[in-house]
């Protein structure tokens, strides 16, 4: 009798997994499941302790899902990828395993293990066979007219929404239960050796079928308002789904066959679609990793960037991680990712021109920073993102974009509910002035607990723009020299 082997990754359901429906077609193999914890590997990735968290109760829930299907979760703890590769081999040899069967990640150090992987189960017998399953189209799939990866968003999503027109991604359907099922008695799962911070299960409920039930809810009607409530800080106007999409306890695909079912028209209905582009975007930055690889060695996308002249300042970027540089709208987006390990999109944006464009620290601090603390950390989006705020990376707006944080706060949290939630110590400031409270102070005659702006924005500004010409005026000299 045949042996299959499903390797857990990124991929922790059992609803619409590409590997688990392929290595469970067979009716007659033994199915078996298996997942390697990397806590070194892990640490040299920045993880964030809530998010190795939200893996392991996730690891919980799955197994839990799988025993109740006959299928054995099996769980084994290394340092590293390369650790885990001759762990992998082990099992497999010790449990007569015939075929692997494992859901691509597409991180340099990931394909590089996966690569390992193949080679050296081949050598022991073993057929393996990967999938694309963390994306609703493969990377590569979706080029230019001239076979290369779009290097700007607008026209990849264009190309991006046409390949779906001309056909869906399939979603597969779980697992049935297999001979023996349900299992019985299985023992406690050890946490990781890896410091585990608490989450916020409000924001963030464990388990796959709360993860379904949120999306089934923001699909039914909020989603129609999420092109006018998405960048309100202060409302609940996103999706968060996309912790359960960074560790696969959610897969794109639903998202989108959800959306569609509640809503057919999604790709042409220009409101519903917004959202829609958004986890556009998320494949986008996947497919640049395949097709630029040193995007994931944190180099900058526009070479002549890396000529950019950034400043050391220990105090500014410690008064930026703790929310204490001033502007408001800054303070309390740090603060509220501090505390709960998750910060709303516009917020992102707005926090890091502030760290980049203002500060003129390096981008790659902040994003480092950010997979500190994030739950939904991902390597793809959170180095897309970054880059796109310091105008790095792939993107057709120049350098001088750069956010002015007392209008951002103004537009998007105007009588700053969101920013007195998060600095109590501005309560008794009135809404006119609650983005430049030490104006109202100054005039009060008052001292707040709250500091000055470290910086003024219009000489920040100046500066910036100036480091970022001299860059490319460099690159353009070597260029003739």
């Amino acid at each position: 009798m045949a042996t299959h082997l499903v390797w857990l990754r990124s991929d922790l359901r059992i609803h619409d997994n590409y590997a688990l429906h392929a290595a469970c077609r067979d009716k007659d193999a033994t199915v078996l499941a298996l997942f390697i914890a990397t806590p070194k590997q892990w640490a040299a990735h920045d993880m964030a302790p809530r998010q190795a968290r939200f893996i392991f109760c996730s690891v919980q829930d799955v197994r839990q899902s799988l025993a109740e299907k006959g299928i054995a979760l099996h769980t084994i703890e290394c340092e590293d990828y390369t650790a885990s590769v001759a762990r992998l081999t082990e099992f497999c040899q010790q449990h007569s395993v015939d075929r692997l069967f494992y859901n691509y990640q597409y991180e340099v150090n990931e394909r590089k293990r996966d690569a390992a992987a193949e080679r050296a189960l081949f050598d022991i017998d073993v057929i393996s066979q990967g999938f694309d399953d963390s994306v609703l189209l493969p990377p590569g799939s979706v080029l230019t007219g001239n076979r290369e990866m779009y290097k700007v968003f607008t026209p990849f999503s264009r190309a991006f929404v046409k390949r779906l027109h001309e056909g869906l991604p399939e979603c597969v359907p779980a697992p049935a239960a297999r001979h023996g099922a349900p299992l019985n008695d299985m023992p406690a799962l050890r946490p990781f050796d890896y410091p585990l911070q608490d989450i916020d299960e409000e924001m963030f409920p464990v388990g796959e079928g709360k993860a379904l039930q949120r999306l089934r809810a923001f699909c039914q009607a909020p989603v129609i308002d999420y092109p006018q409530a998405r960048n309100a800080p202060s409302v609940n106007g996103t999706s968060r789904v996309s912790a359960y999409l960074t560790v696969g306890v959610l897969s794109p695909r639903q998202c989108l066959h959800r959306l569609l079912r509640e809503h057919p028209h999604a790709l042409v209905d220009s409101k519903i679609f917004s959202w829609l582009n958004e986890l556009i975007w998320r494949e986008f930055y996947r497919h640049l990793l395949v097709a630029f690889p040193d995007l994931c060695r944190h180099k900058p996308f526009i070479d002549w960037t890396r000529k950019v002249q950034w400043q050391q300042n220990d105090a500014h970027l410690k008064a930026w991680q703790a929310g204490k540089t001033g502007y408001p709208i800054v303070d309390a987006a740090m603060r509220h990712l501090n505390a709960r390990g998750w910060m709303h999109n516009r917020l992102r944006m707005i926090t890091a021109s502030f760290l980049i464009k203002d500060l003129l620290i390096d981008w790659r601090i902040g994003e480092r920073y950010f997979m500190t603390q994030l739950i939904d950390g991902d390597l793809a989006s959170n180095n897309g993102g970054w880059q796109w705020a310091a105008s790095t990376g792939t993107d057709s707006a120049p350098y001088f974009r750069i956010f002015n944080p007392t209008t951002q706060g103004e537009r998007f949290d105007k009588d700053g509910h969101f920013i007195r939630q998060w600095l109590p110590e501005l309560q008794d400031v009135p809404d006119k002035y609650i983005h430049q409270p030490g104006e109202w102070a100054e005039k009060k005659g008052i001292t707040l607990d709250y500091p000055a702006p470290i910086v003024d924005h219009k000489a920040a500004r100046r500066q910036t723009l100036d480091a970022f010409e001299a860059a490319r005026q460099s690159q353009t000299r070597n260029i003739y020299a």
